[in-house]
């Protein structure tokens, strides 16, 4: 009951002190808030195919094996799940897979790293920001097999296997790290972990992306946890995520916001 009652609390304390872009001091802050409204605003009409993608996976009812090496699913409890179950349960909503290609469009690029593809709606969008290589990694080899399906993006590379092991492995043979997203294991040990892995490979022009940070209460642990860190200097939450920032020539701040 607890576990179920959480995300509600946790949106009630959100939404009675989140902030428009009239309460941000912060000019760096402002900017690229209004930054990410208007990206919001202008691609009203653009990157359809990948919707027409995430339509396809909701009308597939196929049934897979997904492996889950984490905290797994609220909504799907059977290892044995529809792909349209899946997509419409574990995916971002086009909203939010607009705000990670925003962010990670703000970086130079280069190499991305997505962490749990899922059903790869996600890596779709941020492959059209990425200028260089997106590395996006699964462990469930039925999600991986999906999300390459539909007219894969040539500059994606499809990583298979525990992100205990293939992330240190590529990371060791790609970076700096300009942008990733962490949407995987969704555990307190395992999302600290990620962050950490990911730390000595950031640079300034780095941004990083957490996605459900107020799923659970241990969610909301590792976010606290890591937004305090001290080479993050800011970072804003956005209730179903968190964005942080890296570059010291700005003040440390911390910012909820309205999205």
């Amino acid at each position: 009951m607890k576990q179920q009652l959480y995300p509600f609390l946790s949106f009630l304390r959100y939404w009675l002190v989140k902030e428009d872009q009239f309460a941000i001091q912060s000019p760096f802050v402002f900017d690229i808030y209004n930054g990410l409204l208007g990206h919001l605003q202008q691609s009203k009409n653009e990157d359809l195919e990948f919707e027409e993608f995430r339509k396809v996976l909701l009308a597939n009812h196929e049934t897979c094996e997904i492996e889950d090496f984490g905290a797994g699913s609220k909504k799907l409890t059977s290892s044995t799940r529809k792909i349209s179950s899946v997509t419409r349960y574990s995916t971002s909503t086009r909203k939010f897979s607009q705000l990670y290609q925003f962010f990670c469009s703000k970086t130079p690029a280069q190499n991305v790293f997505e962490l749990g593809t899922c059903v790869g709606v996600n890596t779709r969008y941020l492959a059209k920001a990425t200028k260089g290589t997106l590395f996006t990694f699964e462990g469930s080899v039925a999600l991986w097999q999906k999300a390459q399906e539909f007219q894969k993006p040539q500059n994606t590379h499809y990583v298979l296997g525990n992100l205990k092991n293939s992330l240190p492995y590529i990371l060791e043979k790609n970076h700096p790290v300009d942008f990733a997203l962490l949407d995987a294991n969704h555990t307190y040990r395992a999302t600290v972990d990620y962050f950490e892995l990911l730390l000595p490979k950031i640079k300034e022009s780095s941004i990083l992306a957490i996605a459900d940070i107020h799923w659970s209460k241990e969610m909301n642990q590792a976010w606290e946890k890591i937004k305090s860190h001290p080479h993050v200097v800011i970072s804003l939450d956005f209730y179903e995520c968190g964005i942080l920032f890296f570059d010291k020539t700005l003040t440390k701040s911390h910012y909820i916001l309205h999205y």
